[in-house]
């Protein structure tokens, strides 16, 4: 099975925001993406914005893809636990399901910030921002890096 762990941050809500994904096989990863999203996004978007990112590489390697996500929100609005409200979060929320289509079987599941591999999907968010020059004003900061 092909994993994609995928994370999105804004610093700010809206601000300057990243995305991070790792594409692995078991625990061997394959593939690691980091990219800058722009100066006003809400952590929301970014984290649709990693998991469109992860949909589109996995795509390209596998028919089965399970995703792995710290938004519990984009994970429950996939799985239609909740409703899509935001208009431009819906936006982005049907880019996801027509990119499902490229998929025989997708499984999104709800993960800690805490599990390995969200870690370093969460560490690629903040070394795109660092390397941008966004760095965290405080300790408190929501993105604190590990």
């Amino acid at each position: 099975m092909i994993y994609a762990n995928s994370d999105g941050g804004a610093r700010g809500n809206p601000g300057p925001g990243a995305i991070g994904v790792i594409i692995r096989k078991e625990g061997e990863i394959i593939i690691r993406h980091r990219e800058f999203l722009g100066q006003r996004v809400t952590n929301n978007q970014a984290e649709y914005l990693g998991l469109i990112k992860a949909l589109e590489i996995g795509s390209k390697i596998t028919k089965n893809l399970t995703c792995i996500l710290d938004s519990e929100l984009v994970v429950k609005q996939l799985l239609g636990e909740y409703k899509v409200k935001n208009p431009e979060l819906l936006k982005l929320f049907l880019k996801v399901q027509k990119l499902q289509e490229r998929f025989e079987k997708i499984k999104y599941l709800h993960s800690t910030r805490w599990d390995k591999f969200q870690k370093i999907a969460d560490e690629l968010v903040n070394e795109e921002l660092n390397k941008r020059g966004y760095r965290k004003k405080n300790r408190f900061y929501k993105y604190k890096k590990r």
